[in-house]
């Protein structure tokens, strides 16, 4: 380097497991606004909070209902089921229920507790434009969009973890038969568990009700909290809520599950029956998550399961590895081979080899790849991978992101070789820890056309950059197209390398409202500890600061008169709406929790 470096700490990898860091995306107006939580810090008078489950019998709950009136039919008196008159056609309001003498019923467990004791009245004759049961036009709608309607009103995490959530879904289950399938399916279809009480309640539903376990799709454990409802491990295991083997009862009643997310807050908890039912047991699973999952116990179950005979096929096509730090290299030259039909991989920071990762099959049709941190690749392999092989030809999403600091796997030859390979279909590109030089401007400049993401390298000035969104010669302005990038990473530029006085001078494009599209640019700590101190001549050049984590981000004001907001949603990002995410989603899903942590608050 032509310049000393400072020396700045290390990244870093895990986070305390002392406190759950949940972090959200935040629905504003602005751009990369995170929402950031310490759950497991929550005051200890909280409880969580038991909702009544839709098909949890009244006969549980004890209460003192006033008596009720029933008239018999005349031609059947020894019948209720006939003199039952439906509150279809006479009903008159939720609030005129007598329950427990009080005409205040307001909640679906209310509703139970009658147990069909309903006062019947004499039938109405039907208004015109009115229907029949079943037959409203909302009612006859496919299935498909009646699930897509619902969905839009669940809530999958509270925002503290514990308060009641879908409360107003309780209303549908009691409003049609139609309306009760479409919202059991949407209750049941994606199951979010953010603390181990939740799981426990889930267990009993499925495992009294086997139909619904047939329902399931989704197990999303990555807002686990279990500091959350227990303050000690004794506590923990005394309650055995989430334990290895209620894990497996689990995967057991769910014989359609199609993903499964976890996160290291629950490697403890996956055992070698865990990993046989997930990889040998699930014959429709196709995301499969263990993100941050490097324990010990988690090792050596992966180790076992290696000696077990394996198919020639696995189902899964999205898996992420992401941060498993621990695994041993025989794990990947494994499972890798087995994935024909693999278009998500996520392992970074792990110790996957050349070997494996030439053994991918020609058959799989990768979009997402995450080779960030894996110091056991070498450069020639990659670029050989990525010039070669056929099932990178269409990616979308591609790091190849190092620490600097630590490693480095291309040199300014290498990243000249990569950058030529490089598909027309990308969207997402991490060079970040390359060592880069100006030629590289030029090569990058036909990719900015359809990149919206970008992290450069090492070596680089602002200078070097501006030729990315202005001409530099009258002849190329004749032929300019413009850019698309809208997330820019120089994190790379620490010390004095990123020359704050050029950013904010008028010779610099970046910055500037004919730079648009472009609305983020991630920044190195200290660059943003200088920023924090001229926070006036930030937002007077029409920016904000934003950080989460140990990531900060220069964000652009919204014009005060726009009228459409680019909300940041893109098919490829998978439910993600901030910019530079460094951990490939493997479901299509809100992001949050440990995911959050990784996928934004952490620098690699």
């Amino acid at each position: 380097m032509a310049r000393d470096s400072p020396v700045r700490p290390d990244t870093p990898d895990r986070a305390s497991r002392s406190s759950f860091s949940s972090i959200r995306e935040n629905d504003s107006d602005l751009a990369q606004t995170f929402t950031s939580s310490k759950i497991s810090s929550l005051t200890g008078n909280e409880e969580a909070v038991e909702d009544l489950s839709p098909l949890e019998h009244p006969s549980q709950k004890e209460a003192n209902m006033v008596e009720t009136h029933f008239f018999r039919p005349v031609t059947r008196p020894d019948s209720k089921l006939l003199g039952y008159i439906a509150p279809a056609d006479s009903f008159t309001g939720w609030k005129q229920i007598n329950v427990r003498g009080k005409l205040a019923s307001k909640s679906f467990g209310d509703l139970q507790a009658l147990n069909f004791s309903w006062t019947s009245t004499p039938k109405m004759p039907r208004k015109k434009g009115t229907y029949p049961p079943g037959e409203a036009p909302f009612e006859r709608l496919p299935i498909e969009l009646l699930t897509g309607i619902i969905n839009l009103l669940v809530i999958d995490v509270p925002p503290n973890g514990i308060t009641r959530r879908n409360v107003d879904l309780m209303s549908l289950l009691l409003t049609s038969k139609t309306l009760h399938m479409a919202t059991l399916n949407t209750l049941y279809s994606r199951i979010t568990i953010p603390h181990s009480r939740i799981f426990q309640k889930f267990l009993s539903h499925i495992s009294h009700h086997d139909s619904l376990g047939t329902i399931v799709r989704r197990l999303d454990f990555c807002h686990l909290n279990p500091h959350q409802l227990f303050s000690t491990a004794a506590e923990r295991s005394q309650a055995r809520n989430l334990t290895s083997e209620t894990l497996l009862q689990c995967l057991e009643l769910t014989p359609y599950l199609q993903e499964f997310l976890a996160q290291e807050y629950i490697e403890e908890d996956i055992d070698i029956h865990i990993l046989r039912k997930l990889f040998f047991g699930l014959p429709r699973l196709r995301a499969l998550d263990f993100c941050g999952c490097s324990s010990t116990d988690f090792k050596n179950a992966f180790n076992t399961l290696l000696s077990d005979d394996w198919p020639a096929e696995l189902s899964i096509t999205r898996l992420s590895l992401h941060k498993c730090l621990t695994l041993p290299i025989q794990v990947f030259e494994t499972v890798l081979p087995r994935l024909k039909y693999l278009t998500h991989l996520d392992v970074a920071g792990t110790r996957i080899t050349d070997k494996a990762l030439a053994s991918i099959p020609l058959t799989a049709r990768i979009t997402h790849l995450n080779l960030a941190k894996c110091t056991l690749l070498s450069a020639r392999m990659v670029i050989d991978f990525l010039a070669q092989h056929p099932a990178v030809k269409e990616l979308v999403y591609l790091s190849i992101a190092t620490d600097a600091r630590s490693h480095q796997l291309f040199d300014v030859e290498g990243v000249t070789e990569v950058i030529s390979v490089l598909p027309k279909t990308l969207k997402s590109l991490s060079l970040k820890g390359s060592k880069m030089n100006k030629s590289h401007m030029s090569q990058l400049l036909p990719l900015t056309k359809h990149l919206e993401e970008l992290a450069l390298g090492r070596g680089l000035d602002l200078k070097d950059i501006n030729g990315l969104f202005v001409p530099e010669s009258d002849e190329e302005q004749m032929a300019w197209e413009p850019h698309s990038l809208r997330y820019l990473d120089l994190s790379d530029m620490w010390g004095g390398e990123l020359d704050l006085p050029f950013l904010f001078s008028t010779s610099c494009a970046l910055l500037k409202p004919f730079s648009e599209p472009l609305e983020v640019i991630e920044v190195a700590d200290d660059v943003s500890k200088r920023l924090s101190k001229s926070a006036t001549t930030v937002q007077r050049a029409g920016w904000r600061t934003s950080e989460i984590g140990s990531r900060t981000w220069l964000v652009r004001r919204p014009p005060t008169d726009a009228k459409v907001r680019d909300e940041g949603r893109r098919g490829w990002k998978m439910g993600a709406e901030a910019w530079g995410m460094r951990k490939i989603p493997v479901a299509r899903a809100e992001v949050g929790g440990m995911y959050g942590s990784f996928m934004f608050g952490r620098k690699l």
